[in-house]
């Protein structure tokens, strides 16, 4: 797990920032008491509130039993005094039921495995230190701890023969910091670099990278370990997900399929050029089978009869959202085959069906996330399910297929779905006991003609116990990613029924540059950044405002990320609309964030290119068009919020921008989360996040 502690220049109460990125597991817990309970006030208020946000019970992805009758999947709960939380274990019966814990907090567990004969299941637990494997046997319920490696198993995948294993470690291979490269000086806390990619989101690089071991797993013991990426300096699983899910073994046991991205330096900073790797247990050799394609290629799956490997691919180097196209490649020739050619949506999550002749994938389609199939050898593909929700992973055996879904009334549940009419089943009720007395706002689709005469979908909440003879201040709801859809999503800090709970009406636009509404919608953002999706907002909050219970003279803007930057930019260009601003991690000067973000080949596909490329006319208009070139606009009150190991958008944007505010005499407020990344992740400095949030739209909104 990457960790790097130093003490930096004395900014903004920064006193200490600790780094560390996501890989591995996080340290033993001891238990962690837990109570979902609501009190007696909340109960009587009837709505949502930070701190209740924190009593759920957060649903992750199902893996279901080979014979298709049971599954198992991740439940995290959070203690809010203690300031931390921990995921067990539960599994259910497909056809319903009470589900039964099969671990308790004394750790957090992850990366459930089934054993081919459904009787063991194997997982990452916390309980004794470090990340390590046990296994839980159904007949009995025992426990028993597998490993004892000198370092955290990051993800494992057992072979379908059960006689080996294939796991992720970090190898140090770099000396990167001072008392490794000048022993002598063990108090120096110096980091020494001469290449790019020296950061990732949220942690430096320590010199340590995730590897792929290879071993023996004859009774249950993990011996003869291989390192199959030997002296590679880059990460497999691939930085920043480390997921070992694109990892996989064949049907034979006696190959491995993997995603990687075999590049360093300032080339890993600027492609996405990540490919498969095909790695065979018998001759130690590895095939790249995808060095035809320049962009990325990702989760990689043999079919269960072993003849045919998929995967995710985009064709562009550099367009981290460019679409994601099916492909199947046919084992015996090397064949490849675009499997979803003329669907102009992405897939996202998929699982096979058994017999290999059908995959299930979920994709986004007009604001929604949805379950679809595709016959393999046809190539005909049929939308599941329908309706106001999104789906974000499905796992088949057997002829059942169960998947992880949300909604804007509803956080991550496990349904199961029938293959031939798309009926879905609704599996767990995990966080029943606050619904039961929780009140949810409800949510209107609404399709808005944009200024060129397109048609755009915005979701619009409404206030809790809304009253259309009342009049509400309103919230535009800016996207972040920037192609990210607007979806049915249920997320646990920009949560739009906490929003409607404040009494806020809530229009979230799908605009220019969000997936789900074809390619084309969702490349014209890129390059243009302050054209089109801009004028949608505005064309957005307009439409809306004419409702007779808007309060068009009390209306917020507010956002994270590039829905920041969006913040940052109407601020300077919103014609007297707003009279508040929130701006979370957002751009605010371009061409700092150019010189100071990671992956650079973000900012060169979105942007256009480097800002000293006076010849590249993209380029020119995207940092001409920089919100801190319109400063001298600012009308409005603003709150700042950044995070101190934030290195997407590293926290000094949102310096500028409050520093810029505060020298206009324009009222602002900084928020600074010093250990907090991207994201606002501990329960504590989330609850502050929301009490700040909604003191500062309340102040200048109602």
């Amino acid at each position: 797990m990457k960790k790097i502690h130093f003490k930096p220049a004395a900014l903004l109460l920064l006193s200490l920032m600790a780094f560390s990125s996501g890989k591995g597991a996080q340290a033993a817990t001891g238990a962690i008491a837990i109570d979902t309970a609501l009190t007696k006030e909340e109960i009587a208020k009837g709505i949502l509130t930070p701190e209740i946000m924190w009593k759920f019970g957060r649903v992750g992805a199902p893996s279901l039993s080979p014979d298709g009758q049971q599954v198992v999947y991740p439940i995290s709960y959070y203690n809010l005094k203690e300031n931390k939380g921990v995921t067990n274990l539960y599994l259910l019966s497909t056809k319903g039921g009470e589900p039964k814990k099969i671990t308790d907090e004394k750790g957090s567990e992850s990366n459930p495995a089934w054993s081919k004969d459904g009787k063991t299941i194997y997982f990452l637990s916390t309980r004794e230190g470090g990340s390590q494997l046990w296994k839980y046997t159904l007949e009995n319920g025992a426990m028993t701890k597998l490993s004892s490696l000198d370092g955290d198993i990051n993800g494992f995948q057992i072979s379908p023969d059960g006689q080996k294993i294939a796991y992720a470690t970090d190898v140090k291979l770099q000396k990167v910091t001072g008392k490794e490269v000048y022993p002598e000086m063990e108090k120096s806390n110096v980091m020494i670099f001469d290449n790019l990619m020296y950061r990732h989101w949220d942690s430096w690089e320590d010199g340590a990278y995730s590897h792929i071991f290879v071993a023996d797993f004859k009774n249950n013991t993990i011996e003869g370990a291989i390192d199959i990426n030997k002296d590679q300096t880059w990460d497999t699983p691939m930085a920043t997900d480390y997921d070992i899910a694109e990892v996989q073994w064949s049907p034979d046991s006696k190959k491995i399929v993997f995603a990687t991205k075999p590049l360093t330096c300032r080339q890993y900073a600027t492609s996405t050029n990540s490919d498969i790797l095909v790695y065979n247990i018998e001759s130690k050799t590895t095939e790249n089978i995808s060095s035809d394609n320049a962009g990325y290629d990702r989760y990689p799956t043999f079919s269960p009869d072993g003849k045919t490997i998929a995967w995710w691919s985009m064709k562009t180097d550099g367009y981290e959202s460019d679409q994601k196209r099916l492909f199947l490649m046919d084992v015996a020739t090397g064949v490849k085959t675009y499997a979803t050619a003329g669907f102009d949506q992405n897939i996202e999550t998929y699982t096979w069906s058994n017999d290999s002749k059908t995959i299930y994938f979920t994709s986004g389609i007009q604001g929604t996330e949805q379950v679809f199939k595709i016959d393999v050898a046809k190539k005909a593909i049929t939308q599941l399910t329908k309706g106001y929700h999104d789906y974000t992973a499905c796992s088949f055996n057997n002829g059942v297929l169960v998947g992880q879904k949300m909604s804007i009334k509803m956080s991550s549940e496990i349904f199961r779905i029938d293959i031939k009419t798309g009926k879905e089943t609704q599996l767990t009720f995990t966080n029943a006991n606050i619904y039961r007395h929780i009140k949810m706002a409800e949510t209107q689709e609404r399709w808005v003609t944009t200024t060129d005469g397109k048609k755009m979908l915005v979701w619009v909440i409404l206030p809790v116990n809304f009253d259309a003879n009342k009049k509400y201040p309103a919230l535009l709801y800016c996207q972040g990613g920037p192609q990210s859809t607007v979806s049915q999503f249920w997320s646990f800090r920009w949560n739009f029924q906490i929003m409607a709970a404040n009494d806020y009406v809530i229009v979230a636009p799908n605009r220019r540059g969000v997936p789900s509404f074809g390619q084309e919608w969702n490349a014209q953002i890129s390059g243009d950044y302050s054209g089109q999706n801009i004028k949608d907002y505005l064309s957005a909050i307009d439409d809306v405002k004419k409702e007779p219970w808007v309060d068009a003279n009390h209306l917020g803007c507010v956002g994270a990320s590039y829905g920041g930057y969006s913040t940052y930019f109407l601020a300077g260009n919103h014609e007297k609309r707003f009279k508040a601003f929130i701006a979370h991690n957002g751009m605010f000067n371009l061409e700092s964030f150019y010189a100071a973000t990671e992956e650079t080949f973000f900012a060169n596909h979105d942007l256009g290119g480097p800002y000293w490329d006076k010849s590249n006319a993209v380029a020119q208009r995207s940092f001409a068009n920089s919100p801190h070139r319109f400063v001298q606009n600012w009308d409005s009150p603003i709150m700042v919020i950044v995070g101190g190991r934030d290195f997407r958008i590293p926290y000094t944007e949102g310096l500028q921008a409050y520093n810029a505010a505060k020298l206009r005499q324009i009222p602002a407020k900084l928020l600074v989360f010093p250990e907090e990344t991207h994201f606002v992740t501990k329960p504590q400095n989330a609850v502050i996040w929301q009490r700040e949030f909604f003191g500062w739209l309340d102040k200048w909104l109602k």
